[in-house]
């Protein structure tokens, strides 16, 4: 059974305090990625057409594929699609703030012209297409999830892309003035580094009320190649120049992060700090399911989380912390508290399948340590 240390009983305690009853909303913007995911079941054996088990656990699926490998034999799935949805850090985070109060803006990869689920999820908002989306075939385990992915055109998206497909104006027009600017993955976007310099060189000069953070998810970085990833932290790091950027990364994402400041492998606090050092940014957040932890200026914070043995929906839990991190820094409600309100948003979201309302995210807090006691 997991517990809170005292450290997480503080911060959840100081966050009761720091949050509003209530949030006014305000405008934000998501860039620059952009999924359509296929949920997926594995059928493990079918009893009749309408009726089957499924492969219930990733560990069974890999001793099946293991068996397969020993048996030097090859190896078939029977899946099935159960339901279609928007996927990617743009609409995970737009999908979690429209439904929090605030008012969200998407600049990325919907389709050209944007495709219906983009269309019929937020034709309200303010939507510019980059090009093709992605596809994921996402498969939901009891113990983990396998994703496989078609990025579309992320994988070319450049400056010269976003200048020529939406407009330095109209880019302007939807940054100016919002609480937050979100930028995701890194990891799926090759051209990163080129896209940071131009949002420091190129928009951030015409902004008459820039946003004070820009949220980073760099994704699994190991997708891409080394001279990429350097040239991607060099051209973050300079961007943080310009506005506040803050990383947050899952677990092994920051393991990666770490290594290539020191090349070992630590605790996640201590990786966390390695990570924050050798990006050079305002903030790094390392986010996993035993615990979140926050390197700064100014130290280091951590906030254990409340687990369940009965997630509802797992796929995306990390764009939800994302969503939540990035409500905490709109708010200011703190380092640490912050982490309270990522864990929270997250919890809320793997345990109902779907985004909080703002009243759902306070209550969460306000029950906070009472998870701990229900796992």
């Amino acid at each position: 059974m997991n517990r809170p240390n005292e450290a997480t009983r503080q911060a959840v305690e100081s966050c009761r305090d720091a949050l509003p009853p209530t949030v006014d909303g305000g405008r934000v913007v998501f860039g620059f990625d952009g999924y359509i995911d296929r949920v997926r079941e594995f059928v493990s054996e079918r009893q009749s057409a309408d009726e089957y088990e499924r492969v219930s656990t990733l560990a069974e699926f890999s001793e099946r594929v293991n068996a397969s490998v020993e048996a030097e034999s090859s190896l078939s799935f029977e899946w099935i699609e159960d339901g279609v949805r928007t996927g990617g850090h743009t609409s995970h985070l737009a999908r979690a703030f429209g439904e929090m109060g605030f008012d969200p803006a998407i600049v990325g990869c919907l389709g050209d012209p944007p495709e219906d689920p983009f269309v019929e999820e937020f034709g309200d908002f303010p939507l510019e297409t980059l090009g093709s989306p992605g596809y994921t075939d996402a498969v939901e385990f009891g113990d983990g999830k396998l994703m496989l992915t078609e990025i579309g055109a992320l994988m070319t998206v450049d400056w010269a892309d976003i200048e020529s497909q939406v407009g330095v104006e109209r880019l302007a027009e939807l940054v100016d003035g919002t609480e937050l600017f979100g930028m995701g993955y890194w990891s799926e976007m090759p051209a990163l580094p080129d896209v940071a310099r131009g949002v420091r060189e190129v928009l951030w000069p015409t902004l008459s009320d820039p946003p004070e953070t820009l949220l980073l998810d760099p994704g699994d970085l190991r997708k891409r190649e080394p001279d990429v990833v350097a040239e991607g932290i060099t051209q973050v790091s300079a961007l943080d120049d310009v506005v506040d950027v803050v990383v947050s990364a899952n677990r092994y994402e920051t393991r990666y992060l770490a290594q290539l400041a020191d090349g070992e492998e630590d605790t996640f606090e201590r990786e966390s700090r390695a990570a924050f050092d050798h990006l050079g940014v305002t903030r790094f957040v390392g986010h996993g399911i035993d615990g979140a932890y926050l390197a700064d200026d100014e130290g280091t914070e951590s906030v254990g989380v409340p687990r369940t043995d009965d997630p509802v929906l797992t796929t995306s839990s990390g764009d939800h912390f994302n969503a939540g991190l990035a409500l905490g820094h709109v708010l200011d409600v703190g380092r640490a508290e912050s982490l309270v309100v990522g864990n929270a948003v997250a919890g809320y979201f793997v345990r109902n399948g779907t985004p909080p309302a703002y009243e759902d995210v306070v209550t969460f807090v306000d029950q906070y340590l009472d998870y701990f006691d229900a796992t």
